[in-house]
């Protein structure tokens, strides 16, 4: 069972908060069938830990105010600045310094689901 609409709607809002800040390759995965416990995963990069903390609370922010008062059940990697990952049940956000995201390369583990949309207006500028 695909990820559900609500799920999608919020991811687009957490992309574009991501984007506004400059976070770079951002993608997001439609895992519901594989793992079962979360619909969606998300990774955004940015290129300095005081960049990785700015992206973060933005995602924050806007899905606060966007979306109905959405907050993560956890929050992990604040201190570090280097993997922030906001777990919002249903989806889960990782913000990764470049460094970080290019070792762990969490993008290989989804590369067998299908990517979700974000509906950027400017597409050039993001992941494919």
């Amino acid at each position: 069972m695909p990820a559900v609409q609500d799920s999608i709607n919020a991811i687009r809002v957490a992309a574009e908060a991501a984007d506004r800040i400059k976070a770079t390759d951002i993608v997001a995965f439609d895992v519901a069938d594989l793992l079962g416990i979360t619909d969606i995963m998300m990774i955004a990069g940015a290129s300095n830990e005081r960049q990785v903390l700015a992206v973060a609370e933005e995602i924050e922010k806007d899905l606060f105010l966007k979306c109905d008062g959405r907050q993560p059940r956890s929050r992990e990697g604040l201190t570090e600045g280097q993997w922030i990952l906001l777990d919002y049940g249903d989806f889960v956000i990782h913000v990764m310094h470049d460094e970080a995201r290019e070792f762990y390369g969490l993008e290989r583990l989804w590369k067998d689901c299908e990517s979700i949309d974000l509906q950027f207006e400017h597409p050039e500028s993001v992941a494919a």
